[in-house]
């Protein structure tokens, strides 16, 4: 499972670094910084769910 980041499309809402902050920052403008794109076992449950509150849609879910 691989994730993509649309930084362009980011309101820097926030709701995606309160999910799974090992996966989400933000940068100084709020907007969200992809951390890595292939999350481990251990993360992927909330960055999945962390894909689903994003307010703009900047995140997606890639499926290999």
């Amino acid at each position: 499972m691989r994730f993509k980041a649309d930084a362009p499309l980011c309101v820097g809402s926030g709701q995606c670094v309160l999910t799974e902050p090992a996966v989400f920052g933000q940068d100084d403008d709020g907007t969200m910084l992809l951390l890595t794109d292939h999350p481990d076992d251990e993360t992927a449950a909330e960055t999945r769910y962390a894909v689903t509150l994003c307010p703009s849609r900047a995140l997606s879910l890639l499926r290999e």
